[in-house]
């Protein structure tokens, strides 16, 4: 089980090049014309965690391996792609394959790079791009109506529900807000998951801005904030150029020197990758010993059958129980060994809910 990100927006914002920095690699050609990007590519980034180094530090493993987020760079939309215009309906399939939607805005100003409306504006830029989407869901669910409207006259009860849920989201989305902002009931969560509405994915943005304003921002991203805030959505601001720098750096400090002459703590990328798992709404668990202390994600509310068939497919069948601790108690206590002495190693069965930095031992029969 993976989970993923897409990277979309209008052509020549920077989409390429942020993905470029996330994977370090030039798989995604960034060129000035849209279009670039044909097929999505697809990039695995290293999650950054404190707290994994933390208890390799104590158990001091062969191997440390983090938990990983997918990126997927996905051809720019252009006004249309709804009707087919631009790359239309494969760029929005690529959409539908993805978990969440990281939205880069263009927050810049640059006469070399052509913005296919003349000059970046993100507020607009954002919601044509966010029509374009409300339109091919009502356009999915619309295919869906006659079906439904079928199976409710012959007194199908669950169509019917499902036909009421269709019409209230089509009124929804027709009032220019995305299904991610419709209220569902928890009777219709399956029936509203079954529609696969592209505007139900969660949603993050990222402002794209020059290197000047790397650090404190511009007038441009304060307005791609606005457009964050209006959803109740978080808004990264990154200078992709400057993120490509670093991904250039060789080491580790190198790139702590640079970003600290630029006035920045920690590099966009890290403050993205973190933002993605919150759009995930992603937890990590970890697990360790003298062989590999690794990092796993699962979905907040995970319960223990599925953390452990993160680890390994046959635990979740048969796991028996674990063995829980919470990572700084691991940390100060200086171990599994001394945990368990202390009497600090909770037993925990298959109804334990997994909680975030929760270091864990499963106990299984296969």
């Amino acid at each position: 089980m993976g989970f993923n990100c897409g990277i979309v927006g209008l052509p020549n914002v920077g989409k390429s090049t942020l993905f470029n920095a996330l994977t370090a690699t030039q798989a995604a050609e960034a060129a000035n014309f849209p279009f670039t990007t044909i097929e999505p590519n697809v990039g695995r980034v290293a999650v950054p965690d404190a707290r994994l180094a933390a208890v390799a530090a104590i158990v001091k493993p062969g191997r440390v391996v983090p938990t990983q987020l997918e990126f997927v760079d996905i051809a720019g939309l252009v006004k249309g792609a709804s009707r087919g215009e631009g790359l239309g309906n494969k760029f929005l399939s690529h959409i539908r394959e993805v978990d969440a939607v990281v939205h880069v805005l263009r927050c810049f100003e640059d006469g070399g790079i052509a913005h296919v409306a003349g000059v970046p504006d993100p507020e607009r830029d954002a919601g044509w791009v966010a029509t374009e989407l409300m339109v091919a869901d009502i356009e999915s669910l619309e295919k869906r109506k006659d079906g439904l409207t079928k199976k409710a006259r012959g007194g199908d009860a669950d169509a019917a529900r499902a036909l009421d849920l269709l019409t209230r989201l089509v009124d929804h989305l027709d009032g220019g807000r995305p299904a991610r902002a419709f209220g569902v009931e928890d009777d219709e969560r399956a029936a509203f998951d079954d529609f696969k509405l592209l505007t139900a994915k969660p949603t993050l943005y990222v402002a794209n801005v020059d290197e000047a304003s790397a650090a404190g921002g511009n007038a441009l991203s304060g307005a791609a904030k606005r457009v964050a805030e209006a959803e109740g959505a978080e808004c990264v601001v990154i200078s992709a150029a400057i993120e490509a720098e670093i991904a250039g750096l060789d080491s580790a400090d190198e790139r702590a020197q640079f970003l600290s002459s630029l006035g920045l703590a920690e590099s966009g990328l890290a403050r993205l990758i973190a933002a993605g798992m919150r759009a995930l709404d992603l937890i990590t668990f970890i697990t360790a010993n003298a062989k590999e202390a690794h990092a796993w994600t699962v979905k907040r509310g995970a319960r223990a059958p599925q953390a452990a068939g993160r680890v390994h497919s046959d635990f979740e069948k048969g796991l028996i129980a674990v063995e829980a601790i919470g990572w700084r108690e691991f940390v100060a206590l200086g171990g599994e060994g001394p945990a368990r002495d202390a009497g600090r190693m909770r037993q925990e069965g298959r109804d334990y809910e997994v909680r975030d930095g929760d270091v864990l031992l499963c106990r299984f029969n296969v």
